[in-house]
């Protein structure tokens, strides 16, 4: 942008904390221009960038006016006069609003930026960061089985010497399948996200071998990091996501054919700031005592209660694994077995600590979902994105899974909401079908005494010394999602198979441990 001969940066309204005033206006010749350009004092710039990201945001004048408290007339006037200094008509009108130009559509992470940080300065006086204070010490407490070692990659490529991009680009063409790792994955990263009009998803076999190369080792830090925050801005597609999932199956080692070891396939990667109790795992527990085979596997991130599931899993009876072979040990003399991922990789693990760096949630926090690392007939997810939903059962069919069922709640790891409606999607024998669980009535969410922690809590459920009724219909209704998932087993409807997790819940096998594991 060109205002008066001089470059106009979006960092010179970094301490800007008024965006009203007049659109004072000027009329002033630009050096080898014969139209006259508006010329704005700083305040209408900013008000200008404002309307911009408005109009952005909501696709449409008459939405931009009314979010901005102005007339569709003004914002009309506005974006004339930003059509006026980029010289690019920056919106096309289509049925479906506003779509914006290449150009336009290239400004918009740095508008948002801009705009929200004023917001955020307008909102509120930005006050001195105190550390937080340490939480209060939980009975979830419990170091990881496995500690995540440094992430694994190449020594960082130097700069200097180096090719400029436009070499670069020059070469990409000529970079084979049988070029260096470090080639090939530049090669990805700069096919996947060069940019509106110059990129294109990876096709199942590029993604495959991209995620390869970063499992292997063999990446630049850089590149890392690169290719999965562009592919999670660009959206990743069914097919990135089936050749993801097999190169994690490579890279763990897991059988390309179902081994017959495991019915159902249970991840659970469950987000450290949920701090319920993992009401699934009783769940689990109900289906393995039916005679099915169940493999958990999952992760709870980092912090004090890193530990949280393999302790519940000990303290439930489950066999916690540190590896794909002590896995399959366990499924082989018993019905059910945890697997945290980083007993099947600690390179997977060490890429889930990115999400630390970045503050978002990677392409892999979605893929190992699907990891299913002993190759069982069905597998049963949580997905709170809805987006994401089809997404994955459409990456499961290429996978050549024909079983599957999504829990459509609030929580990316399978376990069901039955205060609240909740959507089903499942495969049925390769065939996709959509439900919706409703709502259960005439339960009521009751407090746990306070004689209880968190986790005496929970077991305490399970053995019948207290009673929730919540709980157990989480614990019922997650046992029929998962009873009406597994292959071979068909229910008329799904309140069969609630009926038959009810009678599981009833005739279940306590169990009691006098004392739980420290």
């Amino acid at each position: 942008m060109i205002l008066n001969d001089s470059k106009f940066e979006l960092s010179q309204f970094a301490g800007l904390t008024e965006m009203g005033g007049s659109l004072r206006q000027t009329k002033t010749e630009v050096k080898g221009a014969s139209d006259p350009v508006v010329k704005l004092d700083r305040p209408g710039q900013l008000r200008l960038l404002v309307v911009f990201d408005a109009l952005l945001r909501e696709a449409s004048v008459a939405k931009a006016a009314a979010g901005l408290g102005l007339q569709s007339s003004a914002v009309s006037r506005m974006l004339g006069q930003l059509r006026e200094i980029y010289l690019d008509p920056l919106f096309t009108r289509t049925a479906k609003g506003l779509v914006p130009t290449p150009f336009a559509e290239g400004l918009r992470l740095r508008l948002r930026a801009l705009a929200a940080e004023t917001e955020q300065i307008i909102a509120a006086p930005v006050e001195p960061v105190t550390p937080p204070s340490p939480a209060a010490p939980s009975d979830w407490s419990h170091p990881p089985l496995i500690s995540a070692p440094p992430l694994a990659v190449r020594p960082s490529v130097l700069l200097q010497g180096q090719p400029t991009p436009d070499d670069f680009a020059r070469k990409l063409a000529r970079i084979g399948h049988n070029a260096e790792p470090q080639k090939r994955l530049a090669k990805y990263i700069a096919t996947s996200g060069s940019g509106i009009g110059r990129c294109r998803p990876l096709a199942l076999e590029e993604a495959h071998d991209a995620l390869a190369i970063i499992l292997d080792g063999e990446a630049d830090p850089v590149q890392v990091g690169a290719l999965l925050a562009t592919m999670q801005y660009r959206g990743v597609t069914a097919a990135e996501m089936a050749g993801f999932i097999k190169a994690l199956r490579r890279h763990i080692g897991a059988y390309d054919v179902p081994d017959g070891l495991a019915d159902l396939d249970w991840p659970a990667y469950v987000s450290p700031k949920l701090k319920s109790p993992p009401w699934f795992l009783h769940a689990a527990r109900l289906v393995a005592q039916a005679g099915y085979r169940v493999m958990l596997h999952g992760h709870y991130g980092q912090g004090p209660e890193a530990g949280k599931l393999e302790l519940a899993a000990k303290t439930a009876g489950i066999p916690v694994c540190a590896s794909l072979v002590e896995a399959r040990a366990a499924l082989a003399t018993g019905s059910i077995a945890y697997l945290p991922i980083g007993g099947a990789s600690t390179q997977i693990q060490r890429l889930f600590g990115l999400y630390n760096l970045l503050e978002m949630r990677l392409p892999l926090n979605a893929v190992v979902h699907l990891l299913n690392p002993l190759g069982a007939s069905a597998t049963l997810l949580g997905v709170a994105m809805p987006s994401r939903r089809d997404l994955l059962r459409d990456t499961a069919m290429l996978l050549g899974l024909r079983d599957l069922s999504i829990l459509g709640g609030n929580r990316d790891f399978a376990e069901s909401t039955p205060l609240r409606a909740t959507p089903l999607y499942r495969l049925v024998d390769g065939e996709a079908l959509d439900a919706r669980v409703a709502a259960r009535k005439r339960i009521v969410a009751t407090p746990p005494p306070a004689a209880y922690t968190s986790r005496e809590y929970w077991h305490a459920v399970w053995t019948g010394a207290a009673r929730d009724e919540v709980a157990e219909a989480i614990v019922i209704d997650t046992a029929a999602a998962a009873l009406l998932t597994i292959r071979g087993r068909r229910y008329p409807t799904l309140e069969a198979a609630r009926d038959h997790a009810a009678a599981l819940w009833q005739g279940r096998d306590i169990q009691p441990i006098r004392k739980l594991p420290a």
